[in-house]
């Protein structure tokens, strides 16, 4: 009892009481005043007006074999866009990266463009500062989207009928082209919401304002397309009586396991997955009643476990490490946004395992051995330590929850071949259930938009 009713003089605002959970009195919420929140939630990248768009565009040497096209997995015409918004003609710059990219608005938001297309930027490699390819993105998408309407109309009506599986990126972009081809589309999503990663995997200040279902909404204007949600394939649905249904089957499910830490203790109160936790602060309208740890360690090296770290700082958390087993140049979170991280406060620490979460019930410390890479692999160098924690998230990598129907599998993940064609006739696959996944919704997007090609082409041979 003495230890909680510190933790609450320690962590409330003046006039406010956390709430804590029972079985783990340190993760409470109320830590920051609601105003602090809501500030520390605000957009990261906020809308460029006209005149700083035309500024900003007016930076790009519109290369004629421009290196950010090639950097870009829906491979928009970056050039050309950019002069669109140079000549004050946002709504046609939409136009040029939605015929690549339907979901152009979010992968403005989200991308980590400073290891793409930015990345690529012959002024970053000159300057160290490349063209804000993104922010730009972003001007003229959320430009045409604003406008009302939708840009794109269906063919005439096909008679074939698609059965996509996820309302993830891959699904809906999928979707979106198959409708525009004139057939008719069932997407069957498992969770209440379409959106997949982009509505629940995604940190909260990158898409602020419900822009992915706003972004739904606006995609399902082109027609054809009927979303189920609550239809998860193995539970409500199978792979079997989808193809006996439809002339097609895309699957873009991504990945709802989650890898197992392998620690001692792992199941104590306070250690959820890094995933959960992102999705239910995603789906909170007020984060100031989301409880967070005084002491929280995230487990993981990826984007995952930065935005974890990153928003748990952001909520009110006194302490946050990330710590990841390999050393700094395997994390795969780019540089950007682990220093990102660091900028916010979270400790970062690498060439560490897990070796055995402790305390009475619920966490109290983490257990870990410090590593090294060796020709041979990882091995523990003998030397361990342990940091305070009373909330612990992994995000150590996420499984496919078994391939449905007779699929191959490499790597855990659905085998495809070509544009998404899977080792069942009829059926295609995309984004991170595949194995060309890559935990990015650009290049689940460009699965899900060449499978669609693949299937239109297929369907009308």
């Amino acid at each position: 009892m003495t230890h909680v009713s510190l933790g609450f003089k320690e962590a409330s605002q003046p006039g406010r009481l956390p709430v804590s959970t029972p079985q783990t009195p340190g993760i409470v919420a109320g830590r920051l005043a609601p105003a602090t929140i809501a500030e520390n939630f605000a957009d990261i990248h906020p809308l460029l007006d006209a005149h700083e768009a035309r500024v900003a565009a007016d930076r790009c040497y519109f290369c004629h074999d421009a290196p950010c096209v090639t950097a870009c997995p829906t491979e928009i015409d970056i050039p050309l866009f950019i002069r669109q918004i140079q000549a004050g003609q946002p709504q046609a710059a939409a136009r040029t990266i939605f015929d690549q990219n339907i979901l152009g608005g979010m992968c403005a938001r989200v991308c980590p463009t400073e290891t793409l297309c930015e990345g690529a930027c012959v002024r970053e490699a000159a300057e160290g500062k490349p063209v804000e390819i993104g922010r730009l993105q972003r001007h003229a998408t959320d430009t045409l989207m604003a406008a009302g309407g939708h840009p794109y109309a269906r063919a005439e009506p096909t008679g074939k009928r698609v059965a996509v599986v996820g309302a993830g990126p891959a699904g809906l972009a999928c979707a979106h082209r198959l409708a525009m081809h004139g057939h008719d589309v069932v997407v069957y999503e498992a969770r209440e919401k379409p959106g997949g990663l982009d509505e629940y995997g995604i940190a909260a200040y990158k898409t602020p304002g419900g822009f992915a279902q706003d972004e739904v909404a606006w995609l399902l204007r082109i027609g054809g397309i009927e979303i189920r949600t609550g239809q998860a394939i193995g539970r409500d649905i199978t792979l079997e009586g989808l193809r006996a249904e439809h002339d097609a089957v895309f699957l873009g499910m991504g990945l709802g396991g989650v890898n197992a830490l392998r620690a001692e203790g792992e199941d104590r109160d306070g250690v959820r997955d890094a995933v959960d936790f992102i999705a239910e602060l995603r789906q909170t309208d007020d984060l100031s009643v989301l409880p967070v740890g005084r002491h929280v360690v995230v487990i993981g090296g990826g984007m995952t476990a930065v935005d974890a770290a990153v928003q748990s700082k952001l909520l009110g958390a006194e302490h946050v490490a990330m710590v990841y087993r390999r050393g700094p140049g395997r994390l795969s979170a780019s540089a950007h946004e682990i220093a990102h991280a660091q900028t916010a406060g979270v400790r970062v620490i690498t060439n560490a395992s897990p070796v055995a979460v402790h305390g009475n019930g619920a966490v109290r410390e983490v257990e870990f051995a410090y590593t090294e890479d060796t020709p041979d692999g990882l091995r523990p160098t003998g030397q361990t330590f342990r940091l305070p924690a009373d909330q612990v998230f992994k995000a150590i990598g996420q499984t496919l929850d078994g391939a449905p129907g007779d699929l191959e599998v490499d790597g855990g993940k659905i085998a495809v071949t070509g544009a998404g064609r899977t080792s069942v006739p009829g059926v295609w696959a995309g984004g991170d259930c595949t194995a060309g996944g890559e935990d990015l919704t650009v290049t689940a997007v460009a699965q899900g938009r060449d499978a669609a090609e693949d299937i239109h082409a297929a369907l009308t041979a």
